[in-house]
């Protein structure tokens, strides 16, 4: 499982692991089976990465435009599909929204302590 004493994915990997659940309820609820196998790899890829790829961070952004609706006014994608299902007043939409909210905060977390630690590297 997740070294949390030694990735520098920590803020990625605790939320992550955390939220792993509700992530993929909502994942399933925005975006059909596909994007919950994708959230479900995510999750695990991130149990054992051991710092941050361009593959990785790819599957973070998509999470995340999954979670804002990024794409839900795009007819020929199936965020589209989905979005018309949810009806506005179920609880799951402001759970969504705070997920949405923390992966962000993680995120901007980890892309300042790599900016840190790449500073530091570069004054050595």
């Amino acid at each position: 499982m997740f070294d949390f004493a030694s990735s520098p994915l920590i803020p990625l990997a605790s939320f992550m692991h955390t939220h792993s659940m509700p992530l993929q309820n909502a994942s399933l609820l925005l975006g059909g089976a596909p994007r919950l196998r994708e959230t479900q790899r995510l999750i695990e890829e991130l149990s054992d990465a051991p710092r941050m790829t361009r593959r990785l961070r790819r599957s973070i952004d998509r999470l995340y435009e999954l979670l804002t609706l990024e794409h839900v006014h795009e007819p020929e994608r199936s965020e589209a599909a989905f979005f018309a299902l949810i009806d506005p007043e179920w609880p799951m939409i402001e759970e969504i929204c705070l997920l949405s909210d923390g992966l962000l905060e993680a995120l901007t977390t980890h892309d300042a302590e790599n900016a840190q630690a790449m500073g530091k590297t570069a004054i050595q």
